[in-house]
Order: structure tokens, then C-alpha cells, then sequence
């Protein structure tokens, strides 16, 4: 049995759920999200739009492993439908930021060049400072791929601490060379 799969997830007022076939349809004021669920392993139930529950027809080696991933999928869809997903990254050291111009992100991180990044149309991307950046967007993976692509750019060394990294991140700090 799944411990995360058996949980009903709740349904937000301003978010609707629709299956037609094996194509879940989950639309909210942040977008639109689709997900294909295997009707023959699974079986969802829409109670009045108020919740969704998520039980496997037969019970198998296969279904127990998938059961809390699809529950995990369709849950990350209604939330970011509804709320949405944030990440906020932090460029630290000296001479690093970053600016927007037009659709693309554009960070000074030591190089001889400026990096540039394009933005892709379901994401969202501000500057709020010149070292913080905050991606949004209602898909889940995206926002995070997008986020560990830029922090790619320039990763956090150990021994200063400079680089872009998530806000709130843990850096191992090394000692340097002693005399």
C-alpha cells in the first residue's frame, strides 16, 4: 500500500478538473495543465470538485510503484494551476548580476562575456535586485529545470562561497591553504 497515494487531495475553488478518457485536464487562474493517467492500472475518482482520489484496480509489484507518483503528478498540477511554483536563486560574489533584456535573462558572473539566457513562454522571470532572481511558473519541473540550468552557469565554489545558488542553499565551506 501506498502511504502517499491513499491521500485525497483537495480541489481549490477556482480550479477545475476534467477527465475525458485518459487525458486529465486541470485548468486554473496560473494555466493549464493536461496529464495522461493509464486508466487500465488506475482509477480516478472526482468527487463534485471538491477532491480527487487516486486508486490502483488491482494491486501489483507495478501499480504499487506508480500509484504515489501519479498521485504526486496530478497534485503538483492542481497546485501549480492554482498557486503556482517559485524558485529564487542568489548571485553571490564580486561584480555578479543580473538584468533583463526583452526575453532574455542577461547575469555578469566573471567571465570575459555577459551569459545570456532566453526565457521560455510559460515561465516567468524578474530581477528584483541585481543579485536575486525569481522564476515562477505553474509547471513544476520546468521552474526547477530552469533554475538548475542558470545555477549551471555558475555554480558555488567551496572556498569563497561565490556563485548563483538557491536561496536558503547549504555551501560546504573548505578551509584554505595554511603557511
Amino acid at each position: 500500500m501506498s502511504k502517499i497515494g491513499k491521500i485525497n487531495i483537495a480541489i481549490p475553488e477556482k480550479v477545475k478538473v476534467a477527465l475525458t478518457g485518459s487525458l486529465l485536464n486541470v485548468e486554473g487562474p496560473m494555466g493549464k495543465k493536461s496529464l495522461n493517467i493509464d486508466t487500465n492500472m488506475f482509477e480516478l475518482k472526482i468527487d463534485e470538485g471538491k477532491s480527487v482520489s487516486i486508486k490502483p484496480k488491482s494491486l501489483n509489484q507495478d501499480t504499487k510503484r506508480l500509484w504515489g507518483m501519479n498521485r504526486s503528478l496530478l497534485n503538483n498540477a492542481i497546485i501549480g494551476t492554482s498557486k503556482g511554483y517559485s524558485k529564487t536563486l542568489e548571485l553571490s560574489g564580486v561584480g555578479y548580476r543580473a538584468s533583463l533584456k526583452g526575453k532574455q535573462l542577461s547575469m555578469q558572473l566573471g567571465f570575459s562575456h555577459d551569459v545570456n539566457f532566453d526565457i521560455p513562454d510559460s515561465v516567468k522571470i524578474t530581477v528584483e535586485k541585481q543579485t536575486i532572481v525569481k522564476i515562477n511558473g505553474s509547471d513544476k519541473q520546468e521552474v526547477g529545470m530552469i533554475a538548475s540550468k542558470i545555477k549551471s552557469f555558475r555554480p558555488p565554489e567551496p572556498y569563497k562561497g561565490k556563485g548563483i545558488k538557491e536561496q536558503g542553499q547549504y555551501i560546504l565551506r573548505k578551509e584554505g591553504k595554511k603557511k
